[in-house]
């Protein structure tokens, strides 16, 4: 059973010591923010890796959820121990070692009970789900309908709107996506295990997660969401996806970003060198920083040849003509400065999904 403690799920599992299933089992819902969440794990592992205890996180009933609706959230789960616990900030198929889990000297499993403490903290709310929708939807019985697939083998749900590619459970608007990356890399999954459909879903969602962090605008792209994919492929790749080619799009991200954050600094550099080079010709335009002054005199020549009584009265101006345009420093700058705002530009171009996969 498992209990709400604020933000936290607290689900302890009797007679774990003793269950042999090799299905993965649930805690019951609670509710957080305004949706229902639960634990999945599979005591005996997931089948694509047998020897490490899996835990996951999830919203319950997830296939019933309106399009379009998402949680940001941040959340760790624990398993407890006296004094101390193993956790994580993701779910994770290689949570800890089945054999440690086990084994009376570490204290994890109590008298046959594991105790499992979850916290759950929903950052961001895209999309609205009414509770009496949300259990209407639920009790609703599941209509399945074949539809003609030679190649990938579709079952849908009409009520759920889940369809299932290639043995991956995934929501109707993936669809074209998911078969997408069949179709480019067909031997993608091969040597993936695992049975669970939950588990195939998790990881399939970690796959369009990543693609499309890939397919996000460089500004966009921050340090966090770097970190995050590669926890995703790291995931991926354990569980046996062959992703290399989604690795050397992940590098060549990278690399742009990089690109980009050396570039942004150089024009930074180089626009406060224009912006000094005008503040000195402003000064000098207003006199502040002229140390000697320039002579400038009109007069009549061969004067020491005129007559002593020599006279002429006259009415006079002396203009002195700024030259037409900027100093070569500012002309050059100016130059390089436009050079550098088009590397970054070009860094700048955002990926496509055609372009990533």
């Amino acid at each position: 059973m498992a209990k709400q403690d604020g933000k936290k799920i607290v689900w302890v599992i009797k007679n774990f010591s003793s269950l042999q299933s090799e299905e993965c089992i649930y805690s019951d819902p609670v509710l957080i923010g305004d949706c229902k969440w639960r634990l999945c794990a599979c005591p005996k592992g997931d089948g694509n890796i047998d020897n490490y205890f899996y835990l996951f996180v999830e919203v319950a009933d997830d296939e019933s959820l309106p399009s379009g609706w998402k949680r940001f959230v941040k959340f760790q789960l624990n398993i407890s121990q006296p004094g101390k616990s193993v956790s994580c900030s993701w779910g994770f198929q290689t949570m800890i070692p089945l054999t440690k889990l086990h084994d009376k000297k570490k204290g994890f499993v109590v008298d046959g009970e594991l105790t499992i403490v979850a916290s759950v903290d929903v950052l961001e709310v895209i999309g609205t789900l009414d509770a009496s929708e949300e259990s209407i939807e639920s009790s609703r019985p599941l209509k399945k309908m074949k539809l003609s697939n030679d190649d990938n083998n579709v079952e849908a749900s009409s009520v759920k709107e889940s369809i299932v590619v290639n043995g991956f459970q995934v929501l109707s608007s993936q669809v074209e996506s998911v078969r997408c990356i069949f179709e480019r890399h067909p031997d993608i999954a091969v040597d993936f295990r695992a049975k669970s459909q939950h588990i195939r879903t998790t990881c399939m969602s970690f796959l369009l997660s990543l693609i499309e962090t890939l397919c996000k605008s460089l500004e966009e792209i921050s340090n966090e969401d770097f970190v995050d994919a590669n926890i995703a492929l790291t995931c991926l790749k354990d569980v046996n996806f062959k992703v290399d080619w989604l690795e050397k799009k992940l590098d060549q991200v990278k690399e742009n970003k990089e690109k980009e954050q050396s570039a942004l600094a150089q024009l930074q550099e180089t626009e406060e060198s224009i912006l000094k080079l005008k503040q000195k010709a402003e000064e000098q335009k207003a006199g502040n920083q002229v140390a000697d002054h320039f002579s400038l005199f009109l007069q009549v020549v061969d004067y020491k040849s005129l007559p002593s009584v020599w006279r002429r009265f006259v009415k006079y101006r002396l203009t002195i003509v700024p030259q037409p345009g900027k100093t070569l420093v500012q002309r050059k700058l100016d130059a390089l400065a436009e050079e550098q705002k088009a590397v970054v530009s070009a860094t700048r171009t955002t990926l496509s999904f055609d372009d990533v996969v």
